[in-house]
């Protein structure tokens, strides 16, 4: 399926709430425990923009936001990818994909030149989605810089 219609929606919408919580207990799951977060959780006080990724049914299956990192030294021009999460049966299939555009195509229009995020050691699909699209490690930042599993990534806009 390469058709996703992607919308812009309300951090606390109850789609992206679910999809976030989805996002939660499997990484709770692949860690062992729900302490695996080393940053500031985001919020709605904090996310610039929140997207959902809707199958041809109209079903949710993928989400990812924007916020100014935490605790960084980065400028105003940096933007950090926060959320990302694709259901298990839309994976491989351009959801994620599709909302890591729209997360490009937004965070330039809000002024951005570089995006950074981070992952962790459990997650070895993200690592590999995110360095298929261009990232590239980075070193720890931000409230990231004393955690022992994350990875860093940044790409330029």
């Amino acid at each position: 399926m390469s058709d996703w219609r992607v919308e812009e929606i309300p951090w606390d919408q109850q789609e992206g709430r679910m999809l976030r919580q989805e996002q939660r207990d499997e990484v709770d799951a692949r860690y062992g425990n729900d302490t695996h977060e080393p940053g500031t959780p985001p919020s709605a006080d904090d996310i610039t923009a929140f997207f959902i990724a809707r199958d041809i049914h109209g079903v949710a299956m993928a989400c990812g936001g924007l916020r100014n990192p935490h605790g960084s030294t980065f400028g105003s021009d940096v933007m950090e990818i926060k959320r990302m999460y694709a259901k298990p049966q839309a994976r491989g299939k351009g959801a994620s994909s599709a909302i890591l555009t729209v997360l490009r195509d937004t965070a330039r229009k809000l002024g951005a030149k570089r995006l950074v995020l981070e992952t962790g050691n459990g997650q070895p699909d993200a690592i590999r989605f995110y360095e298929k699209h261009g990232f590239t490690q980075i070193p720890l930042f931000g409230e990231y810089k004393e955690s022992t599993f994350s990875y860093c990534y940044a790409i330029n806009l």
